[in-house]
């Protein structure tokens, strides 16, 4: 009687062990998660990643906060509107990152700084292109940053100017994208209050 109680107590426990372990599939438990985006590599490569990803945010988070009849406003007559410096935004992270041999975006033309006028189409292409620009920093390799290219026209740069542009470019007119929302009453979204 023993012996029966006790393989019972751990035929039991072993079967708790079991359950414990297995795996359930209520559709409750799945959870779909975005892919997450690539490690960044070390060093240099490193730092530029996440300057991209800190910079890119900022425009994106500026871009959503703007109200879409802004997106054609501009301070004076020949400057760029709003929803142009965006675009120009795009334009130079599908540019740039071909000086490195990447490819350039799609749809993405000269043109489309004047072409492309809605908020919600300009606000999926500058998620595009910040991806794209994060995109360079773990398409070129450490060995290869002292490596000249050409860049406009016969202008030759290092692969890690051709980043440090990249980062300049985003910087420039995420400013100037702060100054545009400040003249229009909005606050950036990561400063509110100040």
């Amino acid at each position: 009687m023993r012996k029966s109680l006790a393989h019972a107590v751990l035929f039991s426990l072993a079967s708790s062990a079991a359950l414990a372990q297995a795996p359930t599939t209520t559709s409750t438990q799945i959870v779909a998660r975005p892919p997450a985006a690539p490690a960044a590599p070390p060093g240099y490569l490193g730092e530029y990643v996440a300057e991209v990803d800190s910079v890119g945010q900022k425009l994106i988070d500026l871009a959503e906060a703007m109200p879409a009849d802004k997106y054609g406003w501009r301070p004076a007559p020949g400057v760029r509107s709003v929803g142009e410096v965006y675009m120009h935004v795009v334009g130079g992270a599908s540019m740039l990152p071909s000086f490195l041999g990447m490819k350039r975006m799609e749809g993405v033309t000269r043109e489309s700084e004047k072409t492309v006028t809605d908020k919600a189409a300009i606000v999926a292409l500058l998620k595009k292109a910040v991806a794209n620009a994060r995109s360079a920093g773990t398409f070129v390799g450490t060995a290869d940053l002292d490596k000249r290219v050409k860049t406009f026209g016969d202008r030759e740069m290092t692969e890690r100017q051709v980043l440090a542009l990249i980062l300049y470019h985003m910087h420039e007119h995420l400013g100037q994208s702060i100054a545009y929302a400040r003249a229009n009453g909005v606050a950036p979204p990561w400063s509110r209050g100040n």
